[in-house]
């Protein structure tokens, strides 16, 4: 099997494992599993239960770190009387999509019958008999249909096709000699305030040298569409990303030709703003996502007119593609210099004689 059918099987296999904020124990048992068939990698997991992923090789330079996390907005049973589940909801979705929401908790099926959406909270009827128990987890029930020509769709693309782009990338890196500085940081409950990163930020467990890439799906927006390659994204909906980093990320992926774009994704907050925020260098990389947290006709649900129907999220295979390709090309260009001072000085020497009254041949 060639590798870009090896990544797309990645793809598939962990954009359907059951994750939820702090129950994401079936991505890291994947990821333990293939690491283990590789020596020259190393694994190791911090006090908050982050995964770290890194080369065994010398490394010359400060590392880099692409930063995924492992969770997905989902279901977790709070407990069983009978045939009522109670559940805790743990991400962000709007109050639309759960009314009379069919969820699927395994090979059983419930009925959403009430939600608060302040704390989360709800109870569902078993809609046939089950074994269920609290702590397992529950995903939307969705309906089959047709999606377009090169695009996926899965459960959880967000982010376990973050996890897939940036394992596929460290795939590719182990085999390249500059880039043995390379390593995954895949963390948890980043759906519920980005709690995983804030963790390994404030208690140290990333090295205060490191360069973090959050490497995520963001809400597709008019102007940042599937299939228009992947993006350098210069922030968020909470922050502007690092200028340095920013920079040389895109002019390296001027240079590489990558189909690609650079945009603010307001959509959302993502874990560059966490580390960014607490004193880290940190920039981000994306592919635009439709159905965002599972939600189908959300541009209409939010104008008050359109369906709240559960769907499953959609990313472009060739962005994905280029997602890795783009991972690369930002960690070979962040040792580079920033041209954009020398720019600056130079284009003002050039242009200084217009400044001023008398200002001819000064």
């Amino acid at each position: 099997m060639d590798l870009r059918a090896t990544f797309e099987q990645w793809l598939r296999e962990l954009t359907n494992l059951p994750t939820a904020s702090g129950y994401e124990d079936a991505v890291v048992d994947w990821v333990e599993s293939c690491v283990s068939e590789r020596p020259d990698l190393e694994l190791d997991i911090d006090s908050g239960g982050n995964v770290f992923v890194t080369q065994r090789r010398p490394k010359t330079q400060a590392p880099v770190l692409a930063v995924a996390h492992m969770d997905h907005p989902a279901f977790v049973i709070t407990s069983i009387e009978g045939d009522v589940i109670g559940y805790e909801f743990r991400g962000g979705v709007g109050p639309a999509y759960f009314a009379d929401a069919i969820v699927d908790f395994g090979k059983s099926s419930a009925r959403v019958v009430d939600h608060d959406p302040v704390s989360g909270t709800g109870s569902a009827v078993l809609l046939s008999a089950a074994v269920l128990e609290p702590g397992d987890l529950g995903m939307w029930h969705f309906e089959e249909r047709e999606v377009g020509d090169g695009r996926f769709a899965a459960p959880a693309c967000d982010d376990l096709a973050g996890v897939a782009a940036c394992l596929a990338a460290l795939e590719r890196a182990r085999s390249m000699p500059d880039l043995g500085h390379y390593g995954v940081l895949l963390t948890r409950a980043e759906e519920v305030g980005l709690v995983g990163a804030l963790h390994a930020a404030i208690t140290g467990s990333v090295p205060g040298d490191a360069r973090l890439l959050s490497v995520e799906t963001s809400r597709e927006l008019p102007d940042a569409r599937v299939g228009d390659g992947p993006i350098v994204r210069v922030g968020d909906a909470l922050t502007v990303f690092d200028q340095d980093m920013t920079n040389l990320i895109s002019r390296a992926a001027r240079e590489s030709g990558i189909s690609h774009q650079r945009k603010l994704m307001s959509g959302g907050a993502c874990e560059a703003s966490a580390f960014g925020g607490l004193g880290y260098r940190a920039s981000g990389l994306c592919v635009a996502l439709g159905n965002w947290h599972n939600r189908g006709n959300l541009t209409a649900v939010e104008a008050g007119n359109g369906d709240a129907t559960p769907m499953t999220e959609e990313i472009d295979l060739e962005d994905f593609h280029g997602l890795i390709e783009l991972i690369l090309v930002a960690v070979g260009s962040l040792d580079g210099s920033d041209p954009t001072e020398t720019k600056m000085r130079d284009r003002y020497q050039e242009g200084r004689r217009y400044l001023g009254r008398g200002s001819v041949g000064a």
